[in-house]
């Protein structure tokens, strides 16, 4: 097993999803105002105002203050973040507010729990609630533009479609085997990441746009089950797909060829 693939195999399959939405200052207690007048139900799970339980029908999340430890998780100047179509201020710390809304937090009766595209619903009413300017996704540690991010959304409840970009990030690696690009979040959907070489020829705009599709078939049908070939995004194209299975909690890997590099 390469370099490449060895990365990929230890990274760990994503837990409850963290978002951080940026916004106006605000007090505790007018946040739990804010919280009841939009219908989510906020309880306090502490002895003070924050954290929140919020419920909106099955849907549960908690709501903090973003900490010390996932803002630096988030730090847009770190290498390993991704933003799409955003930046943020350089003192993006102490300007506004940062909240963390952890989606299917405390709480719940035991049932499975609503499917995570269900919970993207209430990431829209906090993004109005709190005016947000930027959102960003832990598990594709992505950063993009909250309007952006909520306009994707209302797409997705007219088309069925995932808003793919703005959920899985796409990161190019060069290592022992070459130039690859692999996605980050996926996993969150599906158990699987995928990465690929890139073809002679080929740029990024190319391998996003055909790595983003197979993405999205499997936010929609699930992961990939066994080795199998497809037709290409082009004529005469053909793409590869060989599963590699995680181990010890960690992420299954999606091998992918395209037909140039055969």
């Amino acid at each position: 097993m390469d370099d490449s693939l060895r990365d990929m195999r230890t990274q760990p399959v994503a837990p409850a999803p963290l978002v951080l939405l940026t916004g106006p200052a605000m007090a505790d207690e007018a946040v739990t105002g804010l919280m009841r007048r939009m219908g989510l139900q906020p309880e306090a799970s502490g002895a003070d105002a924050l954290p929140l339980r919020l419920a909106l029908g099955p849907l549960t999340a908690t709501l903090d203050r973003a900490g010390p430890a996932l803002l630096d998780f988030a730090d847009p100047a770190d290498r390993a973040t991704s933003s799409l179509g955003t930046s943020l201020p350089g003192d993006w710390r102490g300007q506004g507010a940062c909240w963390a809304v952890e989606l299917g937090g405390e709480g719940g009766s035991g049932d499975a729990p609503p499917p995570l595209g269900d919970h993207l619903k209430l990431l829209v009413l906090l993004i109005d609630a709190f005016e947000a300017a930027q959102i960003f996704w832990s598990p594709a540690r992505l950063w993009t533009g909250a309007s952006q991010f909520r306009g994707a959304i209302a797409e997705m409840e007219a088309s069925g479609m995932p808003p793919v970009l703005h959920l899985v990030a796409f990161r190019r690696r060069d290592d022992t085997a070459g130039e690859r690009v692999a996605t980050r979040g996926l996993a969150a959907f599906s158990g699987q990441e995928l990465v690929a070489r890139v073809p002679p020829g080929w740029d990024m705009a190319a391998m996003v746009k055909r790595l983003a599709r197979l993405a999205l078939d499997m936010m929609i049908n699930g992961p990939v089950a066994r080795a199998q070939q497809t037709p290409g995004l082009e004529r005469g194209e053909t793409v590869v797909l060989t599963p590699q299975p995680g181990d010890s909690g960690r992420a299954g890997v999606v091998v992918v060829e395209f037909s140039a590099d055969r």
